[in-house]
C-alpha cells in the first residue's frame, strides 16, 4: 500500500481507571474515510480499519481531540514524515485574543472567524491577573506601551482562540489588520480592527506575530489560567457540535449578548460518553431520543457558556424555544432554536430547564469536565 493513501498521527488518551496516558498510532485513509489504530506500547493492532462515526479529513490537526468510540484522543505528533509535510502545508496554527473592549462583539468576531475560513480547535474566556498580562507581553517588556498594555488586557475578561487554516499567523494578522485603528480604518477598513476597534491600544483583538509566540501566548491561556464559574444567578449553555460545525457558535454567542445575558465562563470542551450520559442523565427514560442527543454531543467538541441575568434561567429558556425546532419555527420564529435547529437531537444548544440546576450544570461543565483535559 502506498504511503499517499493513508495519513499517521500519534495519539494520547487519559485512561482515567488506570490514571495513565497511553499511546497509540492512529493511521487515516482518506479515500474512505476509515482509520485503524495500533497500540504503542503492547506492540498489537488496537483497532481494525473501519469507519469511526464524527471523524472526518477536517479534524485532522495536532492539538485536537477526537472522539473515537466515546473516548478521547489528542492528536500529538505527526506520525511519519509525509504526514507531517504534507500538513504543514495545509494547516498550521496561530493564537488570537479577544480583549476587554470587545467582549459585547465576542459573537461578532467568532463569526468572522468561521466565515473567513479558520478552525476553532480551542477556545477560552477568562480573566488575566497583571501578573499573568506582564508574562503575556514579556516580548514587548522593554517598549513605553508595556505597562499600558498590561493594564488594559488585565482589566476585564479577554477570549483566547487557536485558530487553524493554511498559513494561519499570516492569514490572521491580515484579517486583524493593522495595530493602528485609525490606519486600519484607512487601509483596510474590512479588517477586525477596522470594524470593532476603538483606539490607541483598545483595537479589539490581537494576533501572535510567530509560531513560537503563538506557542507560548496559547500555553498561558489554556495550559496556566484557570478561570472559575461564578455559579449565582446563572444558568448554563451547551452549543452543540453540529451548530459549531455549521459555523452558527459565534451568531447564537451574538444573541445571547444581544439580549442583555452576561456571559461569565465560556470553554470550548470535548466531552465521552460517560461524562454526556452523566450530564444528562434527568433525561433518560423522558426524552425518546435521549441515546442519539448523547451520541450528538460527543462526536465534536461543545462550547460551554454559563451565563447570567436576573431571572436567568427563564429568559434563557425563552430565548432558547421549545426543543423541538418544528415547533419552535411554527411558534417562536425568533428563538435560537427555530434559527439553527434542525430535529430534537440537533437543535442547536441546550440550556438549564431547572432553576436549582444551573450551578449543578455550570460547576460540572467548568470544574469536572475542564479539569478532566490534560496538556502535553
Amino acid at each position: 500500500m502506498s504511503i499517499l493513501e493513508r495519513f499517521c498521527f500519534i495519539t494520547e488518551y487519559y485512561d482515567t481507571y488506570a490514571t495513565i496516558v497511553k499511546k497509540f498510532q492512529l493511521f487515516y485513509y482518506p479515500k474512505d474515510d476509515t482509520i485503524e489504530m495500533y497500540d504503542i506500547k503492547n506492540k498489537k493492532i488496537f483497532l481494525k480499519r473501519g469507519a469511526v462515526p464524527g471523524i472526518s479529513f477536517k479534524d485532522l490537526y495536532l492539538g485536537n481531540d477526537i472522539n473515537i468510540y466515546s473516548r478521547l484522543h489528542k492528536l500529538v505528533e505527526y506520525g511519519d514524515d509525509f504526514t507531517k509535510n504534507y500538513f504543514e502545508e495545509i494547516r498550521s496554527n496561530t493564537f488570537g485574543l479577544i480583549k476587554p473592549d470587545a467582549y459585547l462583539n465576542i459573537g461578532k468576531i467568532i463569526d468572522c472567524i468561521y466565515q473567513n475560513g479558520f478552525s476553532i480547535s480551542k477556545l477560552k474566556l477568562c480573566k488575566l491577573s497583571p501578573d499573568d498580562a506582564a508574562i503575556f507581553y514579556n516580548n514587548i517588556q522593554n517598549q513605553p506601551s508595556f505597562q499600558t498594555m498590561v493594564s488594559f488586557i488585565s482589566s476585564d475578561y479577554v477570549v483566547g482562540i487557536d485558530l487553524v487554516k493554511k498559513n494561519a499567523i499570516k492569514e490572521w494578522l491580515s484579517l486583524i489588520g493593522p495595530e493602528d485603528v485609525e490606519l486600519a480604518q484607512k487601509t483596510d477598513p474590512n479588517s477586525l480592527r477596522a470594524i470593532f476597534g476603538n483606539s490607541g491600544i483598545k483595537n479589539a483583538v490581537h494576533g501572535s506575530l510567530s509560531s513560537s509566540d503563538a506557542k507560548r501566548e496559547s500555553s498561558l491561556i489554556f495550559n496556566k489560567i484557570r478561570h472559575e464559574p461564578i455559579l449565582n444567578n446563572c444558568s448554563c449553555v451547551v452549543i452543540k457540535p453540529h451548530a459549531i460545525s455549521e459555523g452558527n457558535a459565534g451568531k447564537i454567542i451574538d444573541i445571547l449578548l444581544t439580549e442583555g445575558f452576561e456571559i461569565s465562563s465560556m470553554e470550548m470542551l470535548y466531552i465521552d460518553k460517560v461524562q454526556a450520559e452523566e450530564f444528562f442523565e434527568i433525561y433518560k427514560g423522558v426524552l425518546p431520543e435521549y441515546s442519539q442527543m448523547i451520541d450528538s454531543v460527543v462526536c465534536g467538541p461543545i462550547i460551554a457558556i454559563e451565563v447570567r441575568q436576573n431571572d436567568c434561567v427563564n429568559k434563557l429558556r425563552t430565548l432558547a424555544g421549545p426543543h423541538d425546532p418544528d415547533i419552535a419555527k411554527a411558534l417562536r420564529p425568533n428563538t435560537i432554536r427555530a434559527k439553527f435547529g434542525s430535529s430534537c437531537v440537533y437543535n442547536a444548544i441546550h440550556c438549564t430547564d431547572l432553576e436549582e440546576d444551573a450551578p449543578i450544570e455550570c460547576d460540572y461543565l467548568f470544574n469536572k469536565v475542564s479539569n478532566f483535559k490534560y496538556s502535553n
